[in-house]
């Protein structure tokens, strides 16, 4: 009977030995499926828009009205400003930025309107907050390789809209300068 308790003590301790070997187990599972969840990072907030109303002539500057509305995205960007501006090198779309580049203290950075994967690429490797500014054969593409609605072509007249493209699933926002809608 003597050999019989002392199987039964040791069957016990052996049982007590395999829940703890099981509960170290289920443990470590749980740090490295929490340590392999690695949250992809933050896609960046993204403000796209054609330059504003334009002169006559080849790279022509911004109108008298087209500067009015520059200096209006200074307001427009005051609760959301960008981290980044993107520009293509003409004139217009440079003036676009001036005034809200000036008020952050940030410098534009060129871009070549013909190559719009590559934007997209940079823009999508900034953190926060970024402001394009394109034109009207560009936007559209841009919206689009962000992951946004890709809205109408834009008319050679129409100025002043912004789309927002933004979240996990990109939702595209849009409002105009011009009329505040």
């Amino acid at each position: 009977m003597e050999g019989c308790a002392t199987n039964h003590s040791a069957l016990a301790v052996g049982i007590r030995n395999m829940r703890l070997v099981q509960a170290i187990v289920g443990l470590l599972l749980l740090v490295v499926t929490a340590c392999s969840t690695v949250p992809s990072p933050a896609r960046p907030s993204v403000y796209v828009m054609r330059h504003l109303q334009k002169a006559a002539g080849p790279d022509p500057a911004l109108s008298a009205e087209g500067q009015g509305y520059a200096q209006r995205l200074v307001g427009r960007f005051s609760d959301d400003p960008p981290s980044a501006i993107y520009v293509s090198a003409t004139r217009r779309a440079r003036e676009t930025a001036v005034p809200l580049a000036a008020r952050l203290g940030i410098v534009p950075k060129i871009y070549d309107p013909a190559n719009t994967p590559a934007l997209v690429a940079r823009v999508k490797a900034e953190g926060g907050t970024v402001l394009v500014v394109g034109h009207s054969n560009t936007v559209p593409e841009i919206i689009g390789l962000l992951g946004g609605t890709r809205p109408a072509d834009i008319a050679e007249s129409q100025f002043g809209d912004i789309w927002h493209v933004h979240g996990a699933r990109p939702r595209t926002d849009h409002t105009n300068i011009l009329t505040g809608k």
